[in-house]
């Protein structure tokens, strides 16, 4: 089975985003991951409703939409909004995970948790069940361009074992510095998603990195 590719528009280029959308478009991408960025849970800020607007009016692929934000249901029907495929919140950003989930499916999309790097997948126990999809960040979130964490490796291995433990149907998705290189490895290890910034729109030949990573 092919990975799925989740190119991350933090990448793209923003004096031409338009002809970046297009290449996605004309490309073997699966999704499009967007990290929505508060500056206060991470010391960023990325892009607001009227840019995702304009992103989900010209992206024909499904939208994965990434909220590292605090309050994060504060942008459901935000999300909802931009006819996004995911909602994936942080864990540590949420107190009340299982209410915030049943939101999210409710609202008609898939539902997903992200874990930080020092976050542990134990942690996913008690709800692993219920979740359509775990992303792991494989870098501290908040910027793009950074080192990939080694330790994630294991990470994506214990997670597929807790999913295969609990019969959860849950997708794999790691985010942070991959690569084909690092993405070889995570897919060996289990993970089902490969989310790539760099990797896709800094490459010569961005759909050919594309098409390499689903090949993993």
């Amino acid at each position: 089975m092919s990975q799925i590719v989740s190119p991350s528009l933090l990448s793209a280029n923003f004096g031409n985003l338009q002809q970046d959308l297009d290449m996605i478009n004309n490309s073997n991408a699966d999704w499009l991951h967007i990290d929505i960025m508060d500056g206060v849970f991470v010391p960023n800020i990325s892009f607001g409703p009227p840019v995702l607007q304009y992103v989900a009016k010209l992206c024909n692929k499904p939208l994965d939409v990434h909220l590292m934000v605090v309050n994060p249901m504060n942008y459901l029907d935000a999300v909802k909004a931009l006819g996004a495929r995911i909602m994936n919140i942080h864990y540590e950003a949420e107190t009340h995970l299982h209410r915030a989930i049943m939101q999210i499916k409710d609202a008609g999309m898939m539902a997903g948790v992200t874990l930080n790097p020092s976050t542990p997948v134990v942690m996913l126990k008690d709800i692993i069940a219920d979740l359509d999809l775990v992303l792991l960040m494989s870098v501290n979130p908040g910027f793009g361009g950074q080192k990939f964490i080694a330790h994630t490796v294991d990470k994506v291995r214990e997670l597929r074992e807790l999913i295969d433990a609990t019969g959860s149907k849950a997708v794999i998705e790691v985010d942070g510095g991959v690569n084909v290189e690092t993405g070889k490895l995570l897919a060996e290890a289990g993970a089902d998603a490969l989310v790539a910034g760099n990797a896709v729109f800094k490459a010569d030949d961005p759909q050919a990195v594309i098409d390499a990573l689903r090949a993993l």
